[in-house]
This record gives C-alpha cells, sequence and structure tokens, in this order.
C-alpha cells in the first residue's frame, strides 16, 4: 500500500551517515520540524529492500535514549530498517508548559506516594493524540525510500502509541508492546480492535506499572496470535535475550 507524504524527508548531517561497527547504517534525519533516526542493514538496496520496524520508547523518551539505540541497532543487524523519532515535546522537540506541568505535577505525587491515575492522563493521553499522526506522517515518507520495503511494517515499544497505530493504520503488520508505561483509558478502549500479531513484555515487578492491569490489556487485545512473556524484575531489568526472541517475532510476520 504507497501513502504519498506530505513532508519530504531530509538526511541531516553527511548524507553518507554513520557506518557502525556491525555494519549498520545510522542516519539523523528531519521530517518538517521532527526529528529522527533511520537505521538500515548493510543488506539493505533498491534490490533487496529490508522490512521496516518503527520502534518507540516508553511514554514518548528521547529517541536517544540508550535503551531504545541499542534495541534499534541490534534489530538493524538482524536485516530491518528501524526508524524512531521524537514524541512532541520530548528530546530534541520544543516543551510545551502544559506538558512540564503535568511532568512536575507527576513527580509530585509519586514521591509524595498519592494517586498518579488521573495525572498520567493528564500527561499520556494528549502525548498519544499528538504523536500519533507524527507517527503516521513519518511512516508515509520512509516508505518512499528504495531501501525499505513497503510493507508488511512492525513496530516495537510503547504500549499506548502502538495500539493507536496498530488499531488505526493497516501498514502496521506486527507489533510488539512494553508494558512499562501508562495506557491511557482511550488506548485501552482501542486495544479492543487491535488484530494484528502481538508479542506483549512485562516485567513482573516494574514499580511503575501495576500487574493486574498489564494482565487485563493483555486480555483485552482481539488478536487470535498474542503472546506474553513475564520476567522477574523491575521497570529496566527486561532480559537481554528477548531481542532476539523478539526478532523471532518479527521475523515469522515481516518476511
Amino acid at each position: 500500500m504507497h501513502f504519498t507524504p506530505s513532508v519530504s524527508l531530509a538526511f541531516t548531517g553527511p548524507t553518507a551517515g554513520q557506518h557502525l561497527a556491525d555494519g549498520v547504517l545510522e542516519r539523523e534525519f528531519l521530517l518538517g520540524d521532527t526529528p529522527g533516526t533511520l537505521w538500515t542493514p548493510p543488506t539493505a538496496a533498491p534490490a533487496a529492500p529490508a522490512p521496516l520496524i518503527l520502534m518507540a520508547h516508553n511514554n514518548g523518551l528521547p529517541r536517544r535514549e540508550p535503551r531504545l539505540v541499542a534495541r534499534a541497532r541490534y534489530t538493524a543487524a538482524r536485516g530491518y530498517a528501524v526508524a524512531t523519532i521524537d514524541a512532541p515535546g520530548c528530546g530534541d522537540r520544543p516543551r510545551t508548559r502544559a506538558a512540564e506541568q503535568a511532568r512536575a505535577e507527576l513527580r509530585r505525587a509519586m514521591r509524595a506516594g498519592e494517586p498518579t491515575d488521573e495525572l498520567f492522563e493528564a500527561l499520556v493521553g494528549p502525548l498519544v493524540e499528538a504523536a500519533a499522526p507524527q507517527w503516521r506522517t513519518t511512516l508515509d515518507a520512509l516508505l518512499t525510500l528504495p531501501e525499505i520495503a513497503d510493507g508488511p511494517v512492525g513496530y516495537s515499544g510503547w504500549a499506548a502509541l502502538g495500539i493507536r497505530l496498530a488499531a488505526t493504520d493497516p501498514r502496521i503488520a506486527a507489533a510488539g508492546l512494553f508494558a512499562g508505561g501508562y495506557v491511557p483509558r482511550a488506548q485501552r478502549e482501542q486495544a479492543r480492535q487491535v488484530t494484528v500479531p502481538l508479542l506483549f513484555l512485562l516485567q513482573w515487578d516494574d514499580e511503575g506499572n501495576p500487574r493486574r492491569r498489564a494482565l487485563d490489556l493483555f486480555d483485552a487485545f482481539a488478536a487470535t496470535e498474542k503472546t506474553l512473556h513475564a520476567n522477574l524484575g523491575g521497570h529496566t531489568g527486561t532480559p537481554a535475550f528477548e531481542l532476539e526472541d523478539s526478532s523471532r517475532f518479527y521475523d515469522r510476520h515481516l518476511r
């Protein structure tokens, strides 16, 4: 399925990008005022385009966050094109007063041990609403590059955004979601519309993600092929072997 991008993609810095030790090519780009990074494997070429995976960090953390970069480089070395962007108000994007106030109030409530659901809702709900159209525009532009296959497309990472995209964009064919971030009420309802194959990663002792809520979300997905991987440990303790398992998941659905 081909879409005509409404904004042109421009690579920044050296046009050749940076070749990493494993042969992966890393390039920064701008799409309008949206900054992003694209990693492509050494095998990617017009004659052999690589399938694309969109990779987003939970709740819009910066695209240069080391854990996201490590996942992206590993996945690109396995033969995939991987792209990420900074969500509005995150990373290199200008901060908004409303989002900064919501973050400050959330931090205060967490330190005080007060209820945080409505504060998370006030922060993450608008963030998803603002980010989803920009990710779709990014996808439009990336699929015009000759070294990237025009489908199917995978998604990895931030659960709330992934639910929104998987429920509304037919180009998303498989999604790996991290149950480590707050999912707004709107996306918990949209989960019932998600039918693509899913791999759902849950840290059993995640201090910021109630286990019961994550299990209820997994149950709500309409997908007939959905897999839950639950590992002991806190929020940042996802075992390294999950990268290999995730690659096998995308191999099954994007190759």
